[in-house]
């Protein structure tokens, strides 16, 4: 919790305010037992109603005073809690952004999730219940044995008995939950895991009759979290009863003796009163720092999780050259490249050298998981290489400030993501400052022109979360277009054209080739008949290169692609 700190800067006077005016607050409730001792020993034996009306008038201001000093500590630990949050959640999110895609791998996209959400919330619970009562329980604690003292020293000795029970049993407890509370969120990740796989699978689940299995899975999780929810809870069950058992033997001591002391003359019944009264308010302070120990343990379990992403390390250092040798005879160029991903066994490429020449149309085919995708994400800098170099434009990737290097380059993912808004909204992720002729010529160029012109609001056409109103081609065709739109200067297709029908996806090549701006183009695919065209075309198999050529040399040379070939076009 100590690095979260510095996120509370720019509310640091908030924070001092909330615990200031709740001290404040907690002193004028530690004069209430004396002024209805006054009460009680002078106004009501004397029958004195102006004086009983001016107590009372006492005790209402009191309230007064403490109910103002209460609603300005409520408002700056809510404002000191809210912004502290904003800046942690803001410097989360930056911070997973500048995360690579082996780090996310690596974490988790639930887990990420959860820390932005459900961790993150309970640490602003936790600061805003800390900044108003962490100062104010233990004050009253002590303050109440203070003023017992000042009433008598014999009785106030009961409070030096009962207060150090009462730490043992509430700190006590507070460190056997706090390593309990880590396997709760633990647990919670699991849930919160096998949620989102259903509900994003939900299509999937169903398809297969899985519904079940899935139900089951959901079932075992979510009882393994409940036991250990239960666990806890017996664990922080005891401490009320045995608090209040603990405070009500005091109680019973403290009225023996204030008794026996009454009967001899040495106390007055106001004081007896007052005594019980700072026992009661003992009580309920310590209620109140039990649960508020409770909710300080899971935020601090929860903040804890927090510094441990945020602890995570880029493996990414990004460089500083924003523009490379545009005099380079090659745009793009591998050179003994190799890669595996972390925890790997094995590698998934090894060895992969080829150059890519401005304006040349190059082909990647193989069979699935034989490290297309994986050879293009080294491109634009997704993932680092083990061995060897990829460069653009004469320069290695390492050396390019990422947002110079891959605003070279238009990416279309094999997996279509589009975002919540408008078609326009869509489109400008390739160029903030496209225009609507910009945008027209790029649907144009990518086959989506047509179903766009259809829909009544055009442009304006609003895309549901995870373009659920789209189907599988005009998601592709939009995504394309929203890479076409920033006229880049290498276009990396992975297999973006999978869910179009031969006619159009060779419609998307014709246009693609007779582009104005002539960018140099790597289409990944599994179809001959989408990379048989290309001015050059690789082929892989279990990450290694099979051979490279054109459609007709390859034919000839390569065993693998002629039997891609003959499954493809020639049967």
């Amino acid at each position: 919790m100590r690095k979260l700190l510095k996120y509370f800067n720019g509310y640091k006077i908030e924070a001092l305010c909330a615990p200031f005016f709740k001290i404040i607050e907690a002193i004028f409730e530690l004069f209430v037992p004396f002024v209805v001792a006054a009460i009680i020993d002078k106004g009501i034996p004397s029958g004195d109603k102006g004086y009983i009306t001016a107590m009372c008038g006492v005790l209402v201001l009191l309230g007064a005073v403490g109910l103002t000093s209460t609603l300005a500590a409520q408002y700056f630990a809510a404002k000191s809690a809210v912004g502290f949050a904003t800046s942690l959640r803001q410097a989360l999110f930056d911070h997973i952004q500048s995360l690579g895609f082996a780090e996310i791998d690596r974490t988790g996209t639930s887990t990420l999730i959860t820390r932005l959400t459900s961790d993150l919330n309970q640490v602003q619970t936790g600061v805003n219940l800390t900044l108003r009562l962490l100062m104010r329980s233990p004050f009253i604690v002590f303050g109440a044995m203070i003023m017992a003292f000042t009433i008598d020293v014999q009785a106030a000795l009961v409070f030096v008995v009962v207060i150090p029970l009462l730490s043992v049993v509430v700190f006590g407890i507070m460190l056997a939950c706090i390593p309990l509370y880590s396997k709760v969120q633990a647990r919670l990740d699991k849930v919160l895991s096998i949620t989102r796989e259903n509900l994003t699978g939900a299509r999937v689940i169903r398809a297969f009759c899985k519904e079940d299995e899935e139900t089951a899975e959901f079932t075992s999780r979510n009882e393994a979290l409940t036991r250990i929810q239960q666990f806890v809870g017996r664990i922080s069950a005891i401490m009320n009863p045995v608090t209040v058992v603990i405070v009500n033997l005091g109680i019973i001591a403290l009225i023996y003796i204030g008794a026996l002391k009454v009967e001899t003359g040495l106390l007055t019944q106001g004081m007896v009163i007052a005594l019980y009264n700072y026992m009661s308010q003992i009580l309920v302070e310590l209620v109140k720092l039990a649960n508020l120990i409770i909710n300080i343990t899971k935020s601090l379990a929860c903040a804890k999780r927090i510094e441990k992403v945020l602890e995570i390390t880029p493996e990414m250092a990004d460089g500083t050259i924003t523009k490379g040798n545009d005099s380079s005879e090659y745009i793009a160029e591998y050179k003994n490249v190799s890669f595996k991903y972390p925890d790997a066994s094995a590698d998934s490429l090894e060895n992969i050298s080829f150059i890519l020449k401005r304006g040349e149309n190059v082909g990647i085919i193989g069979s699935t998981g034989c490290g297309k995708s994986t050879l293009v994400n080294l491109l634009p800098r997704f993932y680092d290489t083990t061995e060897g170099e990829v460069l653009v434009d004469g320069v290695n990737v390492k050396d390019y400030s990422q947002v110079a290097l891959r605003d070279k380059i238009g990416f279309v993912m094999q997996k279509t993501v589009l975002f919540k808004g408008s078609i326009k909204d869509n489109l400008r992720w390739g160029k903030e400052d496209a225009t609507e002729e910009e945008m027209i010529k790029a649907l144009t160029q990518a086959q989506a022109i047509d179903f766009v012109t259809a829909k009544p609001e055009g442009l304006d056409y609003k895309i549901e979360q995870n373009a659920r109103n789209l189907s599988g081609g005009q998601a592709q065709r939009l995504s394309i277009a929203r890479a076409l739109v920033k006229r880049p200067e290498i276009l990396v297709l992975d297999d973006s054209s999978s869910a179009l029908d031969y006619a159009t996806d060779a419609k998307l090549r014709a246009s693609i080739r007779e582009l104005d701006y002539s960018p140099a183009v790597l289409v990944v695919s599994q179809r001959v008949a989408s990379v048989m065209h290309c001015d050059k075309i690789i082929v892989l198999e279990d990450g290694l290169m099979a051979g490279m050529g054109t459609h007709d040399e390859l034919l000839k040379s390569c065993e693998e692609y002629r039997e891609i070939y003959d499954s493809q076009i020639k049967s």
